[in-house]
């Protein structure tokens, strides 16, 4: 994958001090390596700490998740049951989109004028992103990534999601959603290590309007620092088979 990933890369312009750099055709530069300094994998909105999930601020605009009444006790339920209801952590399965993005693991951005590759460390998920106008093509099966389009507004890279299945939620706290779930997603450069990021998330069948989500993005500058591969299926097995009753 290394090697498909350096063949996928541009050569960057180089700023001036302090200004974020540019691709060849005159785009904001954003390959490297980023993650996400929050607490928003445990819960997005703001929480207190318990026994393993840290005190958090919420990244949800306003703190507050318009959930139809029905969906609010579904919420409520999904919480009680988070150890073994959150398919991402209790089975490995991906994780889905914003959640990706604010996991606590690391993720790379390479991209050309005609294509954006996301490389998460978690479950090796992977999302290609066209730039190329194309809409989301019709009959495509529900998926836990849903489908990326994008395009960009100026200097910012906006990403059209859709076409997901339900089984994907937004946190441990079980913040969840339906297969109708549509995410516009905005990247912005604010500085040259510094990702301005937002998620806009629409679900008629669970929530009463749209709602946002913002938090920064980090870039990653360790020396010789490698996207590293957190084999979650294989921790999972190991774990389940150490407390098997039949050993």
């Amino acid at each position: 994958m290394r090697a498909t990933i350096l063949l996928f890369l541009g050569f960057a312009v180089i700023p001036a001090a302090g200004q974020p750099r540019r691709t060849p055709d005159g785009k904001p530069d954003l390959s490297g390596i980023w993650q996400a300094l929050n607490t928003a994998a445990w819960d997005i909105q703001d929480h207190s700490g318990q026994m393993g999930v840290p005190p958090g601020q919420g990244v949800v605009e306003g703190d507050e998740i318009p959930y139809q009444p029905w969906a609010l006790a579904k919420k409520q339920e999904n919480r009680s049951r988070r150890t073994t209801a959150d398919q991402t952590e209790s089975n490995c399965f991906l994780p889905g989109v914003p959640r990706a993005t604010y996991m606590p693991f690391p993720f790379e951005i390479v991209h050309t004028p005609q294509r954006v590759a996301i490389i998460y460390e978690f479950a090796h998920a992977l999302r290609g992103i066209p730039l190329d106008g194309s809409s989301h093509p019709d009959g495509l099966p529900d998926t836990w990534m849903g489908d990326s389009r994008g395009h960009w507004d100026g200097d910012t890279l906006v990403v059209d999601v859709r076409n997901f299945n339900d089984q994907t939620w937004f946190d441990r706290a079980g913040n969840f959603h339906s297969d109708a779930l549509h995410v516009t997603e905005r990247y912005t450069l604010a500085d040259a290590d510094h990702i301005r990021y937002e998620a806009t998330i629409e679900d008629p069948k669970v929530f009463t309007r749209p709602w946002k989500i913002r938090m920064p993005l980090y870039r990653r500058v360790e020396q010789n620092l490698k996207l590293l591969e957190y084999e979650c299926v294989f921790y999972l097995q190991e774990e389940r088979y150490k407390n098997a009753p039949f050993k």
